[in-house]
């Protein structure tokens, strides 16, 4: 099978059961925010070996690809994906918990960086607010799963929790935000 189909070149892609579209709707825009959350994440990860976070990390990377294809399948469509759950959503808020846990409070907001890891978590962290919004974006003309809008906003808040975590468990110091002086 040739990598190369040549039946994109008129500006449309295929979604799971042959309907075509054109490559700028919602549609494919929310497709390929979630596709470049899970590279994102993937670039994480090489900053991630043998941190306790990275199991996880890999464990989304597959939910995303799970989300992509349940995007790719619109709902009432030929091919019907609901892989995206509450039981998903659940273990996300039972990890943030547990992360949080070690961590100092909160006193001030934090800038993003630290770590390597940390740092490409937060990037990851901004990408899957941009997922979220071009979701919420696909919902004002499309039905979709409810669970997804969900779990979007609930992983980028663990993605800020890990990349506090990979700064607190390398002992680096959250920068916190101070107001800026005029230059």
């Amino acid at each position: 099978m040739k990598l190369y189909t040549k039946s994109g070149d008129d500006g449309t892609t295929g979604l799971y059961g042959g309907t075509r579209i054109s490559k700028t709707s919602s549609r494919i825009n929310a497709i390929g925010d979630v596709d470049e959350l899970n590279a994102a994440i993937g670039l994480a990860r090489v900053h991630a070996d043998g941190d306790s976070l990275d199991p996880m990390l890999e464990k989304f990377q597959n939910w995303l690809f799970d989300l992509g294809s349940e995007l790719a399948c619109p709902v009432g469509g030929k091919f019907q994906l609901a892989r995206i759950t509450d039981r998903q959503i659940e273990i996300i808020e039972r990890s943030i918990d547990t992360l949080s846990e070690p961590l100092p409070p909160l006193k001030a907001f934090i800038l993003p960086g630290g770590t390597a890891l940390a740092a490409h978590l937060h990037l990851a962290r901004c990408v899957c607010r941009r997922a979220e919004r071009a979701v919420i974006e696909l919902t004002e003309e499309a039905r979709v799963n409810d669970s997804i809008r969900v779990f979007l906003n609930r992983f980028s808040d663990w993605l800020f929790v890990a990349a506090r975590t990979a700064n607190h468990s390398r002992h680096v110091h959250d920068i916190e935000w101070s107001q800026s002086e005029e230059l």
